[in-house]
């Protein structure tokens, strides 16, 4: 009986043995691969948006994948007047006639990037014609063809007006010069056809977007391609910025040569540019045209 009795033992205790070890590498298996899937989220992760990749899976970009890589334009902001310095892998638009700023001079390049008239582009052009200060407009179709009057005031009024595509696509998504060139050609028919004059050979990428493509392609068909040195949030008409926040933001950015970009549909710049004008100039600086920051 006391052999029997010890022969339960020893095959309850290998049993329960058994047990364990068939189900512990289970359990160790399901937190490996939890902690596999946390890291790979972090690690691994490829999306365009974080914009990192495993050593795993990164692959050297041919040229051709490197020129056709879409990419947006950005600049580094000081609060000290200084002129922030080109970013280094965008640097590669200035063998392509892009400009973003100036000659170190008390200089200051006015642009403006509108597509409609809310009744503010003409509050813009109220206190540009008061100050006498020129400026630049990258103009849509729709502004030019709703608004016809509002364009050849433009004209009239000494500025520049230029070339923002005719209907703001992602021009990072055109594959060939001939797509790429519709857009701009289509904007300079409809141009010269409601305005009777000639679109000035300047451009700007919607929304900043752009890459080595485009910028060759542009520079093909004979235009430059003008970015910026400064501009903030200002073009939701939602959520406009408060007005001295904004002329303290401004005002702390501006520098030598600066190409600023603001929106001229933007109530808080309709009221602030009078005071930023009187502002810039008691501060010595006086403003530039495209023709005088590219060398015409």
């Amino acid at each position: 009986m006391k052999l029997f009795n010890r022969f339960i033992v020893f095959a309850l205790t290998l049993c329960m043995t058994v047990t364990v070890q068939a189900v512990s590498p289970c359990i160790s298996f399901r937190r490996g691969e939890n902690n596999s899937r946390e890291d790979s989220s972090i690690t691994d992760d490829i999306t365009p948006k974080r914009g990192k990749q495993s050593p795993e899976v990164r692959t050297e970009k041919t040229s051709t994948q490197k020129s056709a890589s879409p990419q947006s334009w950005y600049f580094k902001r000081t609060t000290d007047n200084s002129r922030p310095p080109i970013p280094s892998d965008l640097s590669y638009i200035e063998n392509y006639n892009g400009y973003f700023l100036g000659k170190d001079e008390k200089k200051i390049y006015l642009t403006f990037d509108a597509g409609y008239e809310n009744g503010n582009v003409s509050k813009i052009l109220d206190v540009l014609k008061e100050e006498n200060v020129p400026g630049a407009f990258f103009v849509l179709e729709n502004l030019v063809t709703k608004n016809t009057d509002l364009i050849k005031r433009m004209v009239d009024e000494g500025h520049t007006v230029c070339n923002h595509t005719a209907s703001h696509k992602d021009m990072t998504k055109m594959g060939s010069i001939d797509e790429f060139s519709s857009e701009l050609k289509k904007m300079e028919e409809i141009y010269k056809n409601t305005t009777g004059y000639d679109l000035s050979s300047y451009y700007r990428p919607p929304e900043g977007k752009f890459n080595e493509d485009n910028m060759r392609w542009a520079n093909e068909l004979g235009y430059k391609t003008i970015f910026w040195s400064f501009a903030y949030a200002d073009w939701d008409n939602d959520k406009q910025p408060d007005r001295e926040q904004a002329k303290e933001k401004i005002l702390s950015g501006t520098h030598n040569g600066e190409v600023i970009l603001l929106h001229p549909t933007s109530s808080t710049n309709a009221a602030i540019l009078s005071d930023l004008i009187k502002s810039w100039k008691e501060m010595g600086y006086s403003f530039g045209t495209l023709d005088e920051l590219t060398g015409e």
